[in-house]
């Protein structure tokens, strides 16, 4: 080998000495570096596990709820309701109210035509006119006979038959009258009258149509309007026989309608109908609606649909008033440390509370900061331990 190959392999010795001499570099900042990114990565996971929650709904609850000892449905009815005819038979010739008209008790809602039975009742009229000239001059002839029987101018027979001219005439008056009166009503029978105060509910015939008292003929009608006394207004709720000890007449009620589901109206048992509906096995009682003022709700109308509750007690002015409320299994902790978590978005939201009176399951309450729980809020039902402000959250249906 050559010294120059030999100069050149010396280069590729490796110089050990050097080796030692360089520095070690130190790889334990790295690792920290890595527990800590792993460690948010972590705790940034479990921010966004969701947790499993069931969930309860803010409601409006009355203070009466806590006292109803029985619940019942029925329909607003009209205790005074009349379909109103006629005694006679004819043609509806006129016809003055319609759907919703107030009338009052005697007046004249329809008129059949009459014009032969007005023309009778003038003939009978006339006939009385004439019965009574007929007894005057029986009258004045009977007086002057007496009198000139009593100077021996006439016989007796004469005072007798001017007697029986005179019984004649009055009881040809009498019969003329009872004749006129039997036209009168004939003509009456024709006009169709409002038997009480209250409002047309339906009109049964137009005009032209053929009434009669008991609609037999074809096309022919019986009413021809019907009519309601809406001072009469009241509900009938069917009420389960098994549970007929608890209710008793005079007790308080709460009526809500279907029509205004958001207005409690006062009540009160007038009356229990004494029998029992076998089919259904039930009792009607009937409620009367309670006014300050004792006049009907112009609002109520028949056979509206109607939820009656049935108090233990009559309910004062101030607790006829709805308030906020929810189940207690959404609230955790008391007093000052109430708070609840709201739903939203799938997160979880605590919110700090003030708690009210508690009605049953019921507890009154409202937020501490200011933004009001409204009905329909989702509360989480019986929150887990460890459930904190800002968590996801899966609701689970029940």
């Amino acid at each position: 080998m050559s010294p120059d190959t030999q100069h050149d392999l010396s280069r590729l010795t490796i110089d050990r000495g050097a080796l030692a001499a360089r520095p070690r570099r130190r790889r334990w900042p790295w690792i920290v570096v890595a527990v800590v990114v792993l460690g948010a990565l972590a705790a940034g996971l479990a921010g966004r596990r969701e947790v499993a929650v069931e969930t309860l709904s803010v409601t409006s609850a009355y203070p009466y709820q806590a006292v109803t000892v029985l619940n019942a449905a029925g329909y607003v009815v009209a205790s005074r309701k009349a379909a109103v005819a006629s005694k006679a038979t004819g043609r509806l010739e006129w016809l003055g109210v319609r759907e919703g008209s107030p009338v009052k008790e005697g007046q004249v809602v329809a008129r059949l035509e009459n014009s032969d039975v007005r023309a009778q009742a003038d003939q009978a009229a006339a006939n009385v006119v004439s019965a009574k000239a007929e007894l005057a001059d029986a009258e004045v002839s009977f007086h002057r006979t007496e009198e000139l029987a009593a100077k021996k101018f006439i016989s007796p027979s004469a005072v007798d038959t001017a007697r029986a001219r005179l019984n004649k005439a009055r009881a040809a008056l009498a019969q003329a009258q009872a004749a006129k009166r039997a036209a009168d009503v004939a003509v009456d029978q024709t006009l169709i009258r409002a038997p009480f105060d209250g409002v047309v509910l339906t009109k049964a015939a137009n005009v032209g149509d053929v009434i009669t008292p008991f609609s037999s003929a074809t096309d022919s009608k019986g009413a021809v309007v019907t009519m309601a006394d809406m001072a009469s207004l009241e509900v009938e709720a069917d009420v389960s026989e098994a549970n007929l000890a608890k209710i008793q007449v005079g007790q308080p009620c709460e009526i809500q309608l279907d029509a205004f589901p958001d207005e409690r109206l006062r009540g009160r048992v007038s009356r229990l109908v004494p029998t029992v509906d076998r089919a259904k096995a039930t009792v009607l009682a009937k409620v009367q609606f309670v006014t300050p003022d004792g006049q009907p709700d112009p609002r109520l109308l028949p056979e509206m649909a109607a939820k009656v509750a049935f108090l233990s007690r009559e309910m004062k002015d101030s607790e006829r008033q709805p308030f906020i409320a929810v189940h207690h299994d959404a609230v955790q902790g008391e007093g000052d440390q109430a708070s609840v978590f709201e739903v939203r978005d799938g997160v979880a939201h605590q919110r700090e509370v003030r708690l009210g009176e508690r009605y049953g399951d019921l507890v009154a309450l409202a937020a501490r900061d200011g933004e009001p729980l409204k009905p329909g809020t989702r509360l989480v039902a019986r929150p887990p331990a460890g459930l904190k402000d800002g968590a996801r959250v899966k609701v689970e249906s029940k």
